[in-house]
Formats: structure tokens, C-alpha cells, sequence
């Protein structure tokens, strides 16, 4: 045999051997990833929590890393905190008063939509009609759910929450004050109770709610109150109702008259029916 052939031969054999060489080594390490994962299924199958911890750490560094690469950090939960709800879901009635309070408050149909479902709802559980309660909300706050008066009434409704403070706790504390829903539900309760020692009078109730009860007057709250509400019931009957009602520009000789010149429609009170000033 040549020198030749023999160093052919030699090679041949060695690229025979490190081709075998590497196929065991391959097989092998496939093999051995195989049982690892396998284990790794067993032990996760096992030991929920191992599971658990496993998707939390995945789930942290998707997060990092989706910083990282937009600078946003996410949160999925947000839009189940958000208080919201589509029109589109509502009653038609519904759907209307929440579509004209958005054009005449300048908010989002979205949220309000939200707070007149609950008001229809608390309503019907309280026994207070729903418009009435929008129509408290609408002159406290104009829908600012994060709004504060002077003397510290506080939210949608503008609950003194020093004084009610007790009626949060079920929501976690004072804090629910500036949570839409909660403040809601609060304010319904504290106006319910006015309604109540106030005979069941609408237009007293009112009186005892902005804490003008020892006074003769109220600044005309319990008028602006009343006149809302009677909007908002024409609004839900799906009467045409304007978002906006120009002001009555009295002549300096006519400005003793003006107050009894302005139109007036009719609301219902505990008292009976009375008339309100639509300006």
C-alpha cells in the first residue's frame, strides 16, 4: 500500500471517529436536556408554588425588558381599575342622560357612563330616583370626582368625609373619598338620611345636605339642584333637553321683575310640586 493511500486511509478513520464522536455527544446532550425538562415538568406539576414563583420572575423580566425597550411601564390591571363603562352597554335611557351630562359637563362619556349605571343602581336600592342623584353629583362637583370645597367636602358628591369618615371604612378608608363609586354610594346614603330628617321633603333634604339647616336661606342651592333634576328626568323621558340655557339679560328697569319673568317648569318635592327657575 502506498504512502498515499495509508495517509487517505488514517484520515478517513479519524473524520470517521469525530463524526461518531459527535453524534454521541449530540444524542446524549438532547437526551439529558429531555429528562431535564421532563423533571422540570414533574417538579412544576408537583409544587404549584414552584410554578407560581416560575411565572412571576418570567413575567418580571418580560416587564423589564418592555421598559427597557419602550420606556412605558405597563400595567394590564389598569383598565379593570378604571371607572368606565361603553354607552353602547347601557339602556337606552341610560345611555341618553349619560350622552347629554357629557356634552354639558365637558367629561368623558366613558366614565360618566359608569356613574350613571351606578346611579341607576344605587337608586333603585335606596328609592331615590336616580336623576336626583346625578343632579346632586352634577352641581357639587360638575363630575370632578377629585374636586374639594373650601371646607373640605370632598369627591363626586362632596361628602365632608371628616364628618362621615365611618361610612368609608368598608371601602379601606377615607382615601375610597376620591374613588367615583364609593363616593357615590356614600354621598346616596348621607342624602338619604337628610331626605329622612327632613320629613321626606326633597327640597328640605337638600337644605340639611348642603348644611344650610339652621339657616333661612341656602344660596339658591336646593333651586339649582331641583332644576337639574328636572332636566335630567325630561332628558330620560327622551325629550330634547339643551346642554346650555343662555342667560336673562334684565333691563335696568326690569330687574326687579326678572326673577318672576324667568321661565319655570315644574318638580315634584316631598312638600308637594313646586316651581323652579330654569336659569
Amino acid at each position: 500500500m502506498s504512502a498515499s493511500k495509508n495517509s487517505l486511509w488514517s484520515l478517513r478513520r479519524v473524520t470517521a471517529t469525530v463524526a461518531k464522536g459527535f453524534f454521541d455527544v449530540t444524542h446524549n446532550s438532547i437526551a439529558l436536556i429531555g429528562l431535564t425538562v421532563l423533571f422540570i415538568a414533574i417538579a412544576l406539576f408537583a409544587r404549584p408554588e414552584l410554578r407560581t414563583l416560575g411565572e412571576n420572575q418570567l413575567y418580571s423580566w418580560l416587564q423589564e425588558r418592555q421598559v427597557q425597550l419602550t420606556g412605558i411601564i405597563s400595567n394590564p390591571v389598569a383598565s379593570d381599575r378604571a371607572t368606565a363603562t361603553d354607552p353602547k352597554d347601557l339602556p337606552k335611557q341610560q345611555a341618553s342622560v349619560a350622552t347629554w351630562l357629557s356634552k354639558k359637563y365637558h367629561v368623558a362619556i366613558e366614565p360618566v357612563s359608569a356613574i350613571v349605571s351606578e346611579a341607576y343602581s344605587v337608586g333603585t336600592r335606596s328609592r331615590l330616583d336616580p336623576t336626583l342623584i346625578l343632579a346632586v353629583m352634577a352641581i357639587e362637583s360638575g363630575f370632578n370626582p377629585f374636586a374639594q370645597s373650601q371646607v373640605g367636602a370632598q369627591g363626586l358628591m362632596q361628602v365632608m368625609t371628616s364628618v362621615h369618615s365611618d361610612k368609608y371604612q368598608s371601602f379601606g378608608g377615607k382615601f375610597a373619598a376620591f374613588d367615583p363609586l364609593a363616593n357615590l354610594q356614600v354621598g346616596v346614603k348621607v342624602l338619604q338620611d337628610c331626605i329622612r330628617s327632613a320629613g321626606g321633603s326633597v327640597e328640605g333634604g337638600l337644605k340639611y345636605y348642603v348644611g344650610a339647616t339652621n339657616l333661612q336661606d341656602d344660596g339658591g342651592y336646593a333651586a339649582k339642584v331641583l332644576a337639574e333634576y328636572s332636566r335630567l328626568q325630561l332628558v330620560a323621558q327622551g325629550r330634547t333637553v339643551p346642554t346650555w340655557l343662555p342667560p336673562i339679560i334684565a333691563a335696568p328697569q326690569e330687574a326687579a321683575t326678572s326673577a318672576s319673568s324667568a321661565p319655570t317648569v315644574p318638580v315634584k318635592s316631598g312638600n308637594g310640586t313646586a316651581t323652579v327657575a330654569m336659569n
